[in-house]
């Protein structure tokens, strides 16, 4: 009697760093930009180095409402100044400053351009002005350069105050105008085709819930994914749902691919007789990636369709959707966009749970930090509970094999992070 010939193996599982380094090599920024004006540049990624063509500030200025004076008029702040220093001018923000005369002082007020010959700004607390404004008497002495902010002192000319790169937010943006930019250059946005796959799913408003037949299931993942792609800057084109049959992925993944940089799916890449995604992407192009080292999540893919659009699959499952999307779809939609730096910091914390449980997978588990200072854990880590993604506020990485006790410190992700 012959053995039944044995199936043939699996490969192993690829760690999760090892996928992203693999996706993160075959991002290649995308080609063409556009100009945009800055007040509209929120969330897009500057294209070219903001360099500043002035200083600023542009001239040394006051940062306190007083009096400019040349410190050595005040030297001694005692009887000397009894009668206090003649008020020779009053400077507001936006006038120009005339030299300031010796043995005289300046009314002076915060932004106000200081006058050739002072050297430092009396705060108005530490002066009492005398004879109705006229004079002023000083009463406590300055040290030099006190309260005076010299030119340049925050952007020199010629600065590169933005590189490439840069994911613009409020502050880059505020940095941008200080240097007299009205417009900025900006890679251009990737083009997203997003299609969920299944027999089971249902739109919300379609079917009433009391209407619901057996087995079917609202689509929630068309509705975070897409909403995670328009934070990340993208272009992103619902192609709705696809049925579970080989030619109608086909179709969709060949309509979606035309004038995309990326198709992203959501279903149908794991093993069953009903996931159609994997085989169709690589009847039209190839699949480079499957199954990740990863939990939730494994059942993720890349490829390319056509030779030219990116192709990734995610889980169905929509905590495995969500957590598959901020690990390795997100950064590499970051990298398309120029961005350098497209790993979300990790922050050390203390577990304020048990986790007896050792995978052979890295898991990342939902987790919100507690009123102790540490991180509690949400009692179902299911892929499928998607309430922990809203109770949470971030997840805790925890290496493949490892257990975690109560007062361990782990590592720490918060979603304000890993989502941004």
């Amino acid at each position: 009697m012959t053995a039944a010939p044995r199936a043939a193996s699996r490969p192993p599982l690829k760690p999760l760093d090892d996928a992203l380094a693999e996706l993160l090599a075959q991002a290649r920024p995308l080609e063409g930009t556009d100009e945009v004006d800055t007040f509209g540049a929120d969330g897009r990624v500057l294209a070219v180095d903001a360099v500043s063509p002035l200083r600023v500030p542009p001239h040394d200025n006051s940062a306190m409402d007083g009096y400019a004076v040349r410190r050595a008029d005040v030297a001694d702040a005692g009887a000397a100044l009894a009668a206090g220093l003649p008020v020779s001018q009053r400077i507001a923000a936006g006038s120009a400053a005339a030299p300031l005369a010796p043995g005289t002082a300046a009314r002076i007020f915060t932004g106000a351009p200081m006058p050739p010959g002072a050297d430092a700004v009396c705060m108005q607390e530490d002066c009492e002005a005398l004879d109705g404004g006229a004079r002023v008497r000083i009463q406590a002495v300055p040290q030099p350069g006190q309260w005076v902010r010299a030119a340049g002192e925050d952007i020199e000319h010629g600065q590169t105050v933005l590189a490439a790169g840069t994911r613009l937010g409020p502050a880059a943006l505020g940095l941008a105008a200080s240097i007299g930019l009205a417009r900025l250059r900006v890679a251009r946005r990737p083009r997203v085709a997003l299609f969920s796959t299944g027999d089971e799913l249902v739109m919300p408003g379609d079917v009433p819930p009391e209407r619901m037949p057996p087995g079917a299931i609202y689509n929630s993942n068309r509705f975070f994914l897409r909403a995670m792609l328009l934070r990340l800057g993208c272009e992103a084109t619902d192609f709705g749902i696809v049925p579970d049959r080989r030619d109608a992925t086909e179709q969709a993944l060949r309509e979606a691919a035309a004038g995309h940089d990326l198709v992203l799916t959501s279903g149908g890449v794991s093993v069953g007789e009903e996931d159609h995604v994997k085989p169709a992407v690589a009847a039209l192009g190839r699949l480079d990636l499957w199954q990740v080292a990863l939990k939730p999540g494994k059942p993720f893919a890349h490829g390319r369709i056509g030779g030219h659009t990116h192709f990734m699959g995610l889980p169905g499952n929509p905590v495995s959707s969500f957590i598959t999307f901020a690990l390795l779809v997100r950064p590499f939609l970051l990298r398309l966009q120029g961005v350098r730096d497209v790993v979300p910091p990790v922050v050390a914390a203390r577990a304020h749970f048990d986790w007896p449980r050792a995978d052979r997978r890295r898991e990342f588990l939902r987790v919100r930090r507690d009123a102790a200072g540490g991180l509690a854990l949400f009692p179902h880590q299911g892929s499928g509970v998607l309430t922990s993604t809203v109770w949470g506020d971030g997840v805790v990485d925890n290496p493949p094999g490892h257990t975690i006790a109560h007062g361990d410190t782990v590592r720490f992700i918060p979603f304000a992070d890993l989502l941004a």
